[in-house]
């Protein structure tokens, strides 16, 4: 009796990324002599045989429409060959080995409104959470922010202006799923969660959100003859994590859910031990749509680090 065929298995884990290089990069893979910053957004990649890539990055924004992507991908299949591929910054970059299709390339981009640089010692395009559109506990909307920040950052990113490098991030609360950066624009709950003690038996699985609390300060309780819970709010950190699993315990506060702002700090652990941020700034308004106050900060930090950094010094 033959061998039962067994089930191939689908999306388990990243495909491989080698069938959508480009076909000049697949063939030199490994064998790169040295690369070249042309200009904010163009760098070149030269192979030991001579053969070149070059490559555009354009700023664009996390959450995509299909009609935007529609456009890019129009501008890859005309000057690209149709290769392109987004950055962890989410921006989109396009490879062609065709000189001739550079130029082009880049006024095509430019003309459907979008920036190119991000490369060097710039501004790279601010990472973020989720924010309003997905994420359930959100303070703010870290993709507003990024958005009312950029349009105020846009020369640092297509020029070559800063003494290294700067990443920026935003976090639409404490829990952070969104890594962090040089600079990171942090939303501070500053108060306990309210707990609405006619809800929590109904709706609330008692067990996970006090397994949830990363400090301990959530307790099993009787309110009213009802099984509820209750906030030590001396050991509170007014993080948030509680309201997913129990949405009577709200956080969120039109006044007291601010912005802070932290600078540094290193994950890695190459050349130095891992660092904790410091915190420059806390209680900053968390005013949308615009967010003129955040916005004003990290501007005040950016050209302090611009006028007294020494070159490719960290910020």
């Amino acid at each position: 009796m033959a061998a039962p065929e067994m089930r191939e298995p689908i999306e388990s884990g990243c495909p491989d990324g080698f069938q959508y290089m480009h076909p000049t990069m697949r063939r030199n893979f490994g064998l790169w002599d040295y690369h070249e910053d042309l200009v904010p957004g163009v760098m070149v990649h030269v192979a030991k045989n001579g053969d070149k890539v070059w490559t555009v990055k354009a700023g664009t924004q996390r959450i995509l429409d299909v009609f935007t992507l529609r456009n890019l991908m129009d501008i890859a299949d005309e000057f690209a060959d149709g290769y392109v591929r987004f950055t962890i910054r989410s921006n989109i970059e396009f490879y062609t080995d065709k000189e001739e299709k550079l130029q082009p390339l880049i006024d095509a981009i430019k003309d459907k409104g979008y920036a190119v640089g991000g490369t060097r010692n710039s501004v790279a395009s601010i990472s973020h959470t989720q924010g309003w559109l997905h994420c359930d506990i959100p303070g703010t909307d870290a993709s507003g922010v990024v958005k009312s920040m950029m349009d105020e950052l846009y020369d640092e990113f297509t020029n070559w202006n800063m003494p290294n490098r700067v990443h920026i991030t935003t976090s639409c609360c404490q829990i952070n799923c969104g890594g962090q950066g040089d600079i990171a624009i942090n939303v501070q709950h500053t108060k306990p969660p309210k707990i609405d003690h006619s809800l929590v038996g109904n709706v609330c699985e008692r067990p996970s959100v006090v397994a949830r609390c990363p400090v301990a300060a959530i307790r099993p309780a009787m309110v009213d003859g009802q099984p509820s819970l209750e906030v030590d709010e001396k050991k509170c950190i007014c993080c948030g994590a509680c309201y997913p699993p129990c949405p009577p315990m709200q956080i969120n506060d039109h006044e007291f859910t601010q912005l802070a702002i932290w600078i540094g700090g290193n994950h890695s652990n190459a050349r130095g031990k891992p660092t904790f941020q410091r915190l420059v700034a806390a209680g900053i308004p968390n005013n949308p749509p615009r967010w003129p106050e955040a916005t004003a900060v990290v501007k005040k930090i950016l050209n302090c680090y611009k006028e007294g950094a020494r070159d490719w010094e960290r910020i």
